[in-house]
């Protein structure tokens, strides 16, 4: 006895299995096994799975391709999880379906090409992306796919064939094939009846083994169903003994197969033939008879025919006779081989052609009387019995049957006799027929001499009046009264009877009125001569000719139009239907206005096509804007008003009349209608003009240009003309002013404030592209400051050749600030010490370090500031705000000079060393022209206007100037220069007498001259030269004699 494992033990056995299976699982992908050849147009799968996965239990399934021609690009074809995933290539047929993958289980899938195509060849991948924790395994499998045409051909005569039960049927069918690879063929036939499913007769399978369906198997064994190879390409089938159940369509169908490299057999392509109709009927012993004549009520003389018709199975290999008797007695009889035997009655009159029995078919047998007398009123039959021959030759009588009798009655030709007058369009319409019966009772045969005459009363008329009379011999005789009749008419006599048709075509009112007939019947003596027997009248027929009822509808449909004036406004007139095709038409168009009571006549086109204008095209000058067409079926009027305007809104309708020509050659209007109405709204074009609205701000300095822009984005139309209007509003004007203006004829005027600032000749205006306009103003000045727009204006031109203002708009604002230059002027502010001798001169530099602008011009004054006095003396320390401010000399930015008080005359020098450096020369020195000294500088700029203006002043550092007294200095002065002192104190005899004599002749020239010499202002000027310097300046100097360089030519 086995020990059992403790439960310990056998659980640690099972987690060492489960964790050994997981160690060794390994991915595995697996696709069908190529080389595959398919055929081209045919459905081919392809399977692909994958074992030993990890994850959910439903994988992911990508199929792609390597062409031959890219052998090392895939191309992706379809996925199970991304529709994006297929290729251009590719996608439209993933969408129609043309390529899926149907999904066998969750590890396991099928690729579907529903029609292989040539291009389909190829290498094909299919791929599972990882869903294991680790990649271990092969993920992709591959295999190559060979796309071959399709060669299989399934041919069969499509035919109809009748077969009786137990005949027997072949058919034929030709199966040929020309593929390159090795491949057998099946063949099998089948038949189908209706919608029901196809049956399987007969199978020959790829392996060459002969099967039968389940339903033919018995027959198959018996030998009744063969199927047998005739030649190479075509095999017969044969089925004997035919049932019933056979009947139906037979067609042979073949599949080409192909040994895959798995050892399995694939049917590439599959096609079959076209079918065969096979009918079997069946052979019954049944039969069934009956008696037919054509009516049961007949006139002496008259004909009438009885048939006796017999419906079996193989009526021409069965034996039957007939029997024929009237009033249960017999009149003839026929047996097998057709020969009547007659009693003797009956034998008498067909002898004399008055009777026939005989056998009109197989299966028709005829009883005919040629004239029936009073005597024959009586019942008819047959009966058909069915004779078997014996061996001898003899037949032998089995079944008989007989129908039911036929009664017929024979009347005499006077009774009864009865004339009717009818008519199934007792109202007709103009151009329509109508046709008068007069019906004669009873039937006579046309052998019976009968003359009918129609008589015709005129509406409004009270006397009758022959119209037409059919004659008893078949002629026809007209009245006198009515000749115009016969153009129109027609009378018909039928065959089969005396009555008599009147057909009247084309019906006016000349043929309204009471129509009746007579009716005379006669009899033809021996003698040849006639006898009327009876004469009959028939009933009144009135007839009434109305005018056609009218069909006329017109559209009524509403709408509306809305355009732009210039379009032309299409208005159709639709006539839905009509009275008759050769209807005509009047049109009326119309339009109304909201402020009219009623339409207005626009145009009439009659009906003959003539125009007439109306009232309102006359007044609204319409004429020429008009276009009138009509389509060529005749049911469509179309107005067009070219180029419309404003004023052409309104609502439009057509009024139409229907005329008709009448049998009389007359039109008349049968009928009119108005249609829908339809709303026209003509309006200017929308309004597209857009100025840019962006506000911009711009600043510059006098004398610049500045450039201001008016854009127009977008306008109405490329054709409309602009007007552009500059306008500016100016610091301390409460109102806006005119600038400039383009007109839209490109003339440019002026504004008011054009004048100002000679504003007008710094104006110009430009328009460099189309919708871009330019303004400039040259040497702009601070007056031109001010917020400057523009306003555009657009000029349409309407259909009348008028312009009129469409729309305007504004630009945004730009602000313009004109500047003067920032005044950048500076002085040189140093302070300086100077000490001069009595009588000595001393110079005050007043330099500009820097300047505004180089077209500056300067003013310059110098100042003298010294204590005010006090005793005749200045006090020494004196307060800054005790000192007194005196102009020494000044000059104005013209070159004009002008001094200060009269102890500086004649002693002032002044030079302007460079553009930037001023020079005032004090000569003489004294000890009142002890003080401080600083000049003052003006900078002047002049505008674009010529206007000068001062820009900015600066002063300058002073200049402590100490004149000391004559004695005091002339001791030190000689002390200290070793060649004055040589001078005084060596030489001063010889040189002192030649000196005075100098100094005498000096003065008295420099007083002359002096007198000469008056400047400005009364200023005595004095041209020094000084050749130490390059520029010499205009100096005003005293006729005093002073030794110091520069001062002595």
């Amino acid at each position: 006895m086995r020990t059992a494992r403790p439960p310990l033990v056998s659980l640690l056995l099972l987690l060492l299995v489960l964790l050994l299976g997981m160690a060794f699982a390994q991915r595995h992908v697996a696709v069908q096994e190529g080389p595959l050849y398919r055929t081209e147009g045919s459905h081919v799968t392809l399977w692909c799975k994958v074992s030993g996965y990890q994850g959910p239990a439903e994988q992911t399934f990508q199929w792609s391709i390597y062409l031959p021609s890219a052998s090392e690009r895939e191309v992706q074809i379809v996925s199970t999880a991304d529709p994006s995933f297929p290729y251009a290539i590719y996608t439209q047929r993933v969408r129609a379906q043309e390529i899926y993958v149907e999904r066998v289980q969750g590890d396991a899938v099928l690729l579907h090409i529903t029609e292989l195509q040539d291009r389909d060849a190829g290498e094909y991948e299919c791929h599972t992306p990882n869903t294991d924790e680790r990649y271990f395994g092969s993920y992709s499998a591959k295999t190559n796919l060979t796309v071959i045409p399709d060669s299989l051909r399934v041919t069969a005569v499509p035919q109809t064939l009748h077969r009786v039960e137990r005949d027997s049927l072949e058919l034929k069918c030709e199966v040929s094939k020309s593929t390159a690879q090795h491949s057998h063929v099946s063949i099998s036939w089948y038949r189908q009846r209706g919608g029901e499913a196809p049956v399987e007769i007969i199978s020959l399978s790829r392996d060459f083994v002969l099967r039968a369906g389940g339903t033919y198997a018995q027959r198959h064994a018996t030998g009744d169903v063969r199927l047998d190879k005739v030649g190479e390409t075509t095999s017969k089938l044969t089925i004997f003994n035919l049932h019933p159940s056979d009947q139906g369509e037979f067609y042979c169908e073949a599949a080409e197969w192909i040994q895959d490299p798995d050892k399995s057999w694939y049917a590439m392509t599959r096609k079959r033939s076209q079918g065969t109709i096979v009918n079997v009927q069946a052979t019954d012993k049944e039969f069934s008879v009956r008696l037919e004549t054509e009516k049961r009520m007949y006139i002496v003389g008259e004909p009438v025919e009885f048939r006796c018709i017999l419906e079996a199975q193989n009526i021409p290999d069965r034996f039957f006779s007939i029997s024929w008797a009237f009033n249960s007695s017999l009149i003839a009889s026929l047996g097998p081989n057709a020969v009547p035997v007659l009693n003797n009655e009956f034998a008498q009159r067909e002898a004399l052609g008055q009777l026939k029995v005989a056998k009109e078919s197989d299966n028709v047998f005829v009883l005919k009387i040629y004239r029936l007398r009073l005597e024959d009123s009586g019942k008819y039959n047959c009966r058909v019995t069915e004779r078997e021959k014996t061996v001898t030759g003899d037949f032998i009588d089995k079944e008989s049957k007989r129908p039911k009798n036929i009664p017929i009655t024979v009347l005499p030709l006077k009774a009864g006799f009865a004339v009717t007058a009818i008519s199934r369009t007792p109202g007709v319409t103009y151009n329509e027929s109508f046709d008068l019966q007069c019906i004669i009772k009873p039937h006579y045969p046309s052998w019976v001499p009968v003359s009918v005459t129609w008589r015709f009363q005129p509406a409004g008329s009270s006397e009758f009046h022959d119209l037409v009379t059919f004659t008893r011999d078949g002629g026809v005789q007209w009245g006198d009264r009515y000749l115009g009749f016969r153009t129109r008419t027609a009378i018909e006599k039928a065959e089969s009877s005396n009555n008599v048709r009147l057909s009247i075509s084309r019906a006016s009112d000349t043929e309204a009125g009471k129509y009746q007939c007579v009716a005379e019947l006669w009899r033809k003596n021996y003698n040849s001569s006639w006898t009327r027997l009876a004469d009959r009248t028939s009933n009144l027929l009135e007839i009434r000719v109305l005018r056609p009822v009218t069909k006329l509808q017109v559209s009524k449909s509403k709408r509306s139009i809305t355009l732009v004036e210039n379009r032309p406004i299409p208005l159709n007139c639709s006539v839905k239907s009509q009275t008759s095709p050769d209807s005509h038409f009047a049109v009326l168009w119309y339009v109304h206005k909201p402020s009219d009571a009623d339409g207005k006549l626009i145009l009439k086109t009659t009906h003959s096509s003539a125009f007439e204008y109306g009232t309102y095209a006359e007044e609204e000058g319409l004429r020429g804007r008009l276009q009138f067409e009509r389509s060529a079926s005749g049911g469509l009027f179309s107005l067009t008003v070219q180029r419309a305007e404003v004023r052409d809104s309104g609502s439009y309708y057509c009024h139409v009349e229907e005329w008709l020509l009448s049998p009389n050659h007359a039109w008349y209007k049968l009928a009119e209608e108005v249609s829908g109405r339809t709303e026209v709204t003509v309006k200017q074009p929308d309004n597209r003009l857009h100025v840019n609205q962006t506000h911009r701000n711009i600043t510059v300095l006098e004398n610049q240009w500045v450039m201001l822009e008016c854009q127009v984005s977008s306008r109405t139309s490329p054709s409309s003309q602009l007007q552009v209007e500059w306008y500016v509003w100016r610091p301390g004007h409460p109102e806006k002013e005119a600038v400039a203006r383009l007109s839209r004829q490109s003339t440019l005027r002026y504004g008011d404030l054009a004048a100002l600032g000679n504003l007008r000749g710094r104006l110009h205006l430009e328009s460099p592209s189309p919708g871009l306009y330019l303004l400039s103003i040259q040497n702009a000045t601070v007056r031109d400051s001010g917020a400057y727009d523009c306003r555009v204006e657009e000029w349409l031109l309407d259909p009348s050749d008028r312009w009129y203002k469409r729309a305007e708009d504004l630009s945004g604002l730009t602000t313009l600030i004109v500047k003067q230059p920032e005044p950048t002027l500076q002085v040189d502010t140093a302070t300086a010490n100077l000490t001069v001798q009595e009588k000595e001169s001393f110079q005050l530099d007043c330099s500009i370090l820097s300047r505004s602008s180089p077209e500056s011009h300067f003013a310059v004054t110098w100042y003298n500031l010294r204590a005010k006095e006090v005793g005749g003396r200045a006090e020494e320390e004196e307060k800054e705000d005790e000192e007194e401010k005196e102009v020494v000399l000044s000059v104005g930015l013209d070159a004009i000079f002008s001094s200060g008080t009269g102890r500086w005359q004649d002693r002032l020098c002044f030079q302007r060393l460079s553009a930037v450096l001023f020079r005032l020369t004090v000569l003489q020195a004294s000890g009142t022209d002890t003080g401080n000294y600083s000049c003052r500088v003006e900078e002047w700029l002049a505008d674009p206007s010529g206007v000068w203006y001062r820009l900015a002043e600066e002063e300058s550092g002073t200049v402590a100037v100490h004149v000391q007294d004559a004695g005091s200095t002339l001791q030190s002065v000689i002390c200290s220069n070793d060649a004055l002192f040589y001078f005084v104190f060596f030489y001063p005899f010889p040189i002192f007498g030649i000196l005075i004599i100098t100094i005498l002749l000096v003065r008295f020239k420099s007083r002359n001259s002096s007198k000469n010499s008056e400047g400005k202002n009364g200023v005595p000027l004095l041209w020094i030269k000084e050749p130490h310097l390059n520029y010499s300046p205009t100096c005003l100097e005293p006729p005093v004699l002073s030794i110091h360089p520069g001062t002595i030519d």
